[in-house]
C-alpha cells in the first residue's frame, strides 16, 4: 500500500468514528443502554461491536497481533444473538465500552502503517480496513434508525437538505440490450457485488425520480391500504396482521399528514420521497399505479448504463466519488431531499436520486451473482441468500458514500420499514420501444 493510501484509509477510518461517535455521545449513559425497539440493538452493543469487528479482522488477522478483549467475542457476534436478547447480555457498559473501542483503533492503526498489504487478496488494495470502514458506517445507519426510534427530546440537528432546483415527474425510457452489472474493478466492492457479468434487459420505462409523500398519500386517500387487490397474498396478510394504514411514523394531521423524524413532528413534505415503507406497501402502490417495482437488474442498469458508449458508470453521473452536488448521503440532513434537489446526480438518460435519500426496494430476492465466491467469510452475504429477502438499491439520506456506489446491494425482509426505504416504479416498455 502506498503512503498515499494509507493516509486515505487513515482519513476514512476517521471519518466513520467521529460519526460513531456523534451518535453514541448525543445520548446519555440510559439512553445509551436502553433498546429502544425490539428490532434495534442497544446502541452500546452496536459501539462495541464495530470496535468488536476491527479487532478480529485488522488487529488479529491482518496484524497478527494478541487479542484485546477474546472473551467478549461471543457477545458481540451477530449470528449468535438475535437483536431482542441483546439487552439481557452481560455488555460493555458505555465507559468501558468507550475505552475498548479506543485500545482497538489504536492497535489497528498500528497495523495500518506496519503491515505489508501485496501479499494476498484480504489485504489487496487495503480491502480488510475499506470492509471495516464500510462496516461501521453500515453500523452507524443503523443505529441512526435506532435514533428514529428512540422515545423523547431531540438529540440530532443536522441543516435542512436543498430545495428542488427543477421538476423531475414522468418516466425514462431504459433501452433494451445488455449492460455489464455488479464489478471487477471496484477495490473493496464486496463478494456480492461480483463478479462483474452481462445481463440482457428488455427495454423498460422506469420513474424519474423516487415516488413522493404527496403521491402516496393518494394511494392512500383512494383506500389502497383497504383493497386486498393491489396487495400480494403475503403482503395483504401482512398488512392485515400488523395493521398497516400508512407508512411507519406518519398520524393524521387535520386533512392531512404528519410525521415524527428524529423527536420532531411536523407535515410531511409533499415533494421529499416517501420514507420508512416496506415491501409489501411500495409493491401495493406500484399494482394501484398499474405499474410494478424495478427488478434489480433494471434499477442497476438505469443507474449505470451510458448510451453513448454501452459501458457501465460506477455512479449514475460517472465515476467520480460522490460530492455533495450528487448526492444526498452521509447524515448531512436528516431526511430525503426534494425531488428535483440533485440534478448534477442524475443519470445520461435523466433517472434522478438513485443514490442516496432513500434506499429503493426492487422486485428481486437476494442471491450470488454467477460465478458468485465467498470473500472473506459466508456470514456476510451467503448465508443471506435464498430466503425471503428483497434487495434494496441506491442509499439513503443516512447511508454514507463509503458503503454506496452504483453496484452495492443491500437487503431485507419484506415487511422491514424501520429502514430509510422508499421505491420508484417501473412497467415494461411493449411493443415498439427500442
Amino acid at each position: 500500500m502506498t503512503q498515499d493510501l494509507r493516509l486515505a484509509v487513515a482519513a476514512e477510518m476517521e471519518r466513520a468514528r467521529a460519526r460513531t461517535a456523534l451518535l453514541t455521545d448525543a445520548v446519555d449513559d440510559p439512553d445509551l443502554v436502553q433498546q429502544h425497539s425490539p428490532l434495534m440493538s442497544p446502541l452500546v452493543w452496536d459501539l462495541a461491536h464495530v470496535a468488536n469487528q476491527e479487532e478480529l479482522w485488522l488487529v488479529r488477522d491482518v496484524g497478527g497481533r494478541e487479542p484485546v478483549r477474546r472473551d467478549i467475542d461471543e457477545l458481540y457476534d451477530a449470528f449468535k444473538h438475535p437483536r431482542g436478547d441483546r439487552p439481557a447480555l452481560p455488555l460493555l457498559g458505555p465507559a468501558e465500552a468507550r475505552a475498548y473501542v479506543g485500545q482497538v483503533r489504536d492497535k489497528a492503526l498500528d497495523v495500518l502503517d506496519r503491515v505489508r498489504l501485496d501479499e494476498r487478496p484480504l489485504v489487496a488494495d487495503g480491502f480488510a480496513f475499506g470492509m471495516i470502514i464500510q462496516h461501521e458506517q453500515q453500523h452507524d445507519e443503523t443505529m441512526l434508525a435506532t435514533h428514529q426510534l428512540r422515545a423523547g427530546a431531540p438529540v440530532l440537528d443536522a441543516d435542512p437538505p436543498p430545495a428542488a432546483r427543477l421538476g423531475v415527474s414522468g418516466e425514462v425510457l431504459i433501452p433494451g440490450g445488455p449492460f455489464t452489472m455488479g464489478t471487477d474493478t471496484e477495490a473493496w466492492a464486496l463478494d456480492n457485488e461480483r463478479p462483474a457479468h452481462t445481463v440482457d434487459v428488455p427495454a423498460f420505462l422506469i420513474d424519474a425520480a423516487p415516488v413522493t409523500n404527496l403521491r402516496y398519500a393518494e394511494f392512500i386517500a383512494d383506500g389502497g391500504y383497504d383493497d386486498p387487490r393491489w396487495w400480494s397474498g403475503p403482503g395483504w396478510a401482512h398488512r392485515q396482521a400488523a395493521g398497516l394504514t400508512a407508512p411507519m411514523h406518519w398520524r393524521r394531521d387535520g386533512d392531512g399528514w404528519a410525521y415524527t423524524r428524529f423527536g420532531r413532528t411536523e407535515r410531511i413534505v409533499a415533494d421529499e420521497p416517501v420514507v420508512h415503507v416496506c415491501y409489501f406497501e411500495a409493491e401495493a402502490f406500484a399494482a394501484w399505479a398499474g405499474r410494478r417495482l424495478p427488478s434489480e437488474a433494471e434499477w442497476e442498469k438505469a443507474a449505470r448504463f451510458d448510451p453513448a458508449n454501452g459501458r457501465s458508470r460506477r455512479y449514475p453521473w460517472g465515476d467520480d466519488p460522490p460530492e455533495p452536488r450528487h448526492a444526498n448521503l452521509g447524515q448531512r440532513h436528516l431526511s430525503p431531499a426534494p425531488v428535483g434537489a440533485y440534478p448534477d446526480g442524475a443519470s445520461p438518460l435523466g433517472v434522478h436520486q438513485l443514490i442516496g435519500d432513500v434506499w429503493e426496494w426492487t422486485g428481486s430476492g437476494f442471491d450470488g451473482y454467477p460465478g458468485f465466491a465467498v470473500f472473506p467469510y459466508a456470514e456476510y452475504s451467503q448465508v443471506f441468500f435464498g430466503g425471503d429477502y428483497k434487495v434494496l438499491r441506491g442509499g439513503s439520506f443516512g447511508t454514507d458514500a463509503a458503503a454506496c456506489r452504483g453496484t452495492f446491494r443491500n437487503w431485507d425482509h419484506p415487511v422491514r420499514r424501520q429502514i430509510f426505504s422508499g421505491f420508484r416504479c417501473a412497467r415494461d416498455a411493449g411493443p415498439g420501444a427500442c
